[in-house]
């Protein structure tokens, strides 16, 4: 499982340094996509697996779906993480999120997400949480 919040600096060559407790739990290679909010997702080759065998059983007359799969899975690059506990973030994928020099990592369960540092800040301004979590019936804590 990931979790925790983590900044981080990426250099010139897109080389970012993945916190040790994402490689204890993720291993040596991860898979890395466009996600939601301009920010990119990061799977474990287990977990992106079963996210792409969900897309698989959606039907391929529906438009939304083939466009969403188109993003999700044509988006995707393989990451092996070096010997210094780095990745190379594909220039793609920097492209798409607004990544630059300052990042931050989240964990989020079954995925992390990389962030624009700047763009973070202002997507976990968590004002009026509390309202949207009310409104989230099937949280149970």
């Amino acid at each position: 499982m990931f979790m925790g919040e983590y900044n981080h600096t990426m250099d010139a060559k897109g080389r970012l340094i993945v916190p040790a407790k994402f490689r204890e739990a993720g291993g040596d290679k991860f898979i890395v996509t466009k996600g939601l909010d301009s920010c990119l997702f990061v799977f474990t080759e287990e977990k992106w697996a079963s996210v792409v065998a969900s897309i698989g059983h959606m039907s391929l007359t529906n438009k939304d779906a083939r466009s969403f799969s188109r993003f999700l899975i044509g988006g995707a690059g393989e990451c092996e993480v070096d010997k210094q506990g780095r990745i190379l973030i594909p220039g793609n994928l920097r492209t798409y999120a607004h990544l630059e020099k300052d990042v931050v990592l989240v964990g989020v369960g079954t995925r992390v997400e990389i962030w624009n540092r700047e763009a973070w800040e202002s997507a976990s301004d968590y004002e009026g949480i509390e309202e949207l979590a009310e409104g989230l019936e099937e949280l149970r804590f």
